[in-house]
């Protein structure tokens, strides 16, 4: 009897879940996609697409987010590979402080953070002060509203995920089995890319997936730290729609970034160590 009522709890808790992601996320999503293939007098049509995609400034800007997106994500994987390795290693109380430190920058507002840049690489921020002291330059360099300030701030915004995500997987790979590699005659290097990668996979999945997919739906750090010269997917489709009223090639363009980040995920899947499927 206990049972049936755990069981009877647990599906309607399901059910009000799958009910609230069908209501509001599900619902919302193929609304905005079947809005993009209809036209001005109601016929479904292509058209819209056609327009977007053949113009030269979303090209442009499909290929700088991309570009931006995907620098971020390889500095990510090289840093926070790594780091998490490393945490795993350390006693716990230094192991539980570092998490800490790791899960701070997550608790403080991506605004305040990304303003926080503009101090930093502003014409008067401090890198340049520093740079002038040191007799490197003698005119400010221009840093923000570059690429490269938008990688930064999006690299500082997604590395602690990427970090957790790895934590989390490396958490699950028993000591044993990298005993066992290095006793077998495999040094620290091949263990490392052998067993240790392979068995945290899953991991680096969820993390290369959340942070190539963040950096290209982000807005905050790009509006700030780009400006109107360098335009992402985001804030392309804020100027398209709040800006120039286009509402049209703003729904498309939220297609193709929703559609980008599936491809992506599914592509990601496919590189997954068959013997963990």
């Amino acid at each position: 009897m206990r049972l049936k009522s755990q069981q009877k709890s647990l599906v309607m808790l399901l059910g009000a879940g799958s009910l609230f992601l069908l209501a509001f996320f599900l619902v919302p999503l193929l609304f905005v996609l079947s809005e993009s293939f209809v036209g001005d007098d109601g016929v479904v049509t292509a058209a819209r697409y056609m327009a977007v995609l053949v113009d030269e400034q979303f090209q442009n800007v499909y290929v700088r987010t991309l570009k931006m997106a995907l620098v971020v994500t390889v500095i990510a994987v090289f840093a926070g590979y790594p780091t998490a390795y490393l945490m795993m290693k350390l006693k716990p109380s230094r192991k539980a402080m570092l998490m800490s430190l790791v899960i701070l920058p997550l608790m403080t507002s991506p605004v305040a953070r990304t303003y926080a840049w503009i101090v930093i690489l502003g014409r008067y921020g401090i890198v340049n002060q520093t740079l002038s002291v040191l007799g490197m330059t003698k005119e400010p360099i221009r840093m923000l509203y570059t690429e490269g300030a938008i990688i930064i701030g999006l690299l500082q915004l997604f590395l602690p995920i990427m970090v957790l995500n790895l934590v989390s997987a490396l958490e699950n790979v028993p000591n044993e089995v990298e005993e066992a590699a290095l006793s077998l005659g495999s040094n620290k290097v091949g263990t490392f890319f052998r067993v240790i990668v392979p068995l945290s996979f899953d991991g680096l999945i969820m993390g290369v997936t959340l942070v190539f997919t963040g950096c290209i739906t982000a807005y905050v750090t790009p509006a700030i730290l780009g400006g109107a010269k360098v335009l992402t997917l985001a804030t392309l489709m804020r100027q398209q729609a709040l800006v120039l009223m286009n509402w049209e090639a703003a729904t498309v363009i939220a297609v193709v970034m929703i559609l980008t980040t599936l491809v992506l995920h599914t592509v990601m899947r496919r590189f997954r160590p068959r013997n963990q499927v």
